[in-house]
C-alpha cells in the first residue's frame, strides 16, 4: 500500500485526490494548519473524512514540515496548501509569497534531509503566464505573472525545477489552468455566479453585481485534474505539466450557462461594477495541454459548459 500526504487536504483539489488515492487504495494523510479545529467539511461531503489521517502543519515552519513527514513517512506528497485567491493576493502579498515558497521550499529541504527517494507534486498556476493573447500557452511559454498570488506561484515552480536539476529530486510541478466544482469556497467568482443564479431563481434576490465579464479563461472540472495529478507522479522521470481542456471561452458566457440553467436571461440580473476589479489582471488565458495528452494519456472530458451545469446542479441538491 503506497502512503500519500496532501498537504491542503480539505480544499477543493486536496479533498477530491484523496477521493482518487483513496479509491486506488493509497493509505491517505493530509495537513491542515490546525487540524483539531480546522474545517475539513469537504471531506465530510465527498463521505471520506472518517478514511483519512489529519496531521496540524504549518508550511512557512520547516520544524512542522519535517515532523509532518516524520508521522506520516509518505512516498508520495501532494503541496496544494498556501493563499489561494488572485484577488487576496494584492491585500495579502507578504502572506501569500510566505505560504507558497517558504513552504515548498521547506518541503524540498525536508525531502532532500530526510529521504530523496520521496515524490513531490507542487501545485503550479496558469497565472504565470499571465495574458497569452492568441497563443496557448506552453509547458515551454515563458511567465509573466500579474499578480502577487502569480509571482509566488512561479517562484515555486521554479524552485522545484531547480532542486529536480540540482540534486535529482522526484519533483514536478502542475501548471493548472481554472478548474472549478461545487467544493469551490465561495469567495471565487465562479461559484459566486453559480450561487447567485440560484437564490434569483429562488426568489431570494433579484441582482448579482461582477466585475469585468469580458475575461477569457479556461474552466475544466477539479475532479479530472486530480488524476492528472496522481499521473505526474506515476511517471518515471519527473516533468512539468500544463493541464487544461484547450477551450477558451469569456466570463459572459460562464454566467450565460448558469443563468441558462435556470431558465432565466442574465442580461436582466447582471449588473459589472469596477469595484471588483483588480490592480491588475489577465484577459485571455489560452492553453495547450498537449503533452499531457502525449505523455500522460490525460484529456479533459468536460469543458466550461459541463463544468456549469454540474455546479448548478450540486447548488440546488445533493453533492
Amino acid at each position: 500500500m503506497r502512503r500519500a500526504l496532501i498537504c491542503g487536504i480539505g480544499g477543493q483539489d486536496g479533498s477530491y485526490l484523496a477521493r482518487l488515492l483513496l479509491d486506488k487504495g493509497y493509505e491517505v494523510w493530509g495537513t491542515s494548519r490546525d487540524a483539531q479545529s480546522g474545517s475539513l467539511h469537504n471531506l465530510a461531503r465527498l463521505g471520506i473524512a472518517d478514511r483519512v489521517q489529519v496531521l496540524s502543519m504549518a508550511p512557512s515552519d520547516f520544524r512542522s514540515v519535517f515532523t509532518a513527514l516524520d508521522r506520516s513517512d509518505p512516498q508520495e506528497i501532494y503541496y496544494l496548501s498556501g493563499q489561494s485567491s488572485v484577488g487576496l493576493s494584492f491585500e495579502l502579498p507578504a502572506e501569500t509569497l510566505h505560504s507558497i515558497v517558504t513552504g515548498a521550499l521547506n518541503l524540498l529541504e525536508a525531502i532532500r534531509m530526510r529521504d530523496p527517494a520521496i515524490r513531490l507534486y507542487n501545485a503550479g498556476s496558469s497565472e504565470c503566464f499571465g495574458d497569452t493573447g492568441k497563443t496557448p500557452a506552453q509547458e515551454a511559454t515563458p511567465f509573466h505573472p500579474r499578480s502577487p498570488y502569480a509571482v509566488a506561484k512561479a517562484s515555486a515552480h521554479w524552485l522545484v525545477r531547480n532542486y529536480r536539476e540540482a540534486y535529482g529530486l522526484y519533483c514536478c510541478t502542475g501548471i493548472l489552468f481554472n478548474h472549478e466544482s461545487p467544493l469551490r469556497p465561495a469567495r471565487f467568482v465562479t461559484r459566486k455566479i453559480v450561487a447567485g443564479a440560484a437564490a434569483i431563481a429562488r426568489g431570494e434576490r433579484d441582482s448579482l453585481v461582477l466585475g469585468t465579464l469580458d475575461i477569457a479563461r479556461d474552466w475544466g472540472w477539479a475532479p479530472e485534474y486530480v488524476d492528472a495529478m496522481h499521473r505526474m507522479m506515476g511517471q518515471e522521470t519527473a516533468q512539468d505539466y500544463v493541464i487544461a481542456t484547450g477551450t477558451t471561452t469569456t466570463l459572459q458566457d460562464f454566467v450565460a450557462a448558469a443563468f441558462a440553467f435556470h431558465g432565466l436571461d442574465w442580461r436582466a440580473h447582471v449588473q459589472s461594477s469596477p469595484e471588483f476589479a483588480r490592480p491588475s489582471d489577465i484577459a485571455v488565458s489560452r492553453a495547450d495541454p498537449g503533452a499531457a495528452a502525449r505523455q500522460l494519456g490525460w484529456r479533459a472530458d468536460s469543458v466550461m459548459q459541463d463544468v456549469v451545469r454540474r455546479m448548478c446542479e450540486a447548488e440546488t441538491g445533493p453533492l
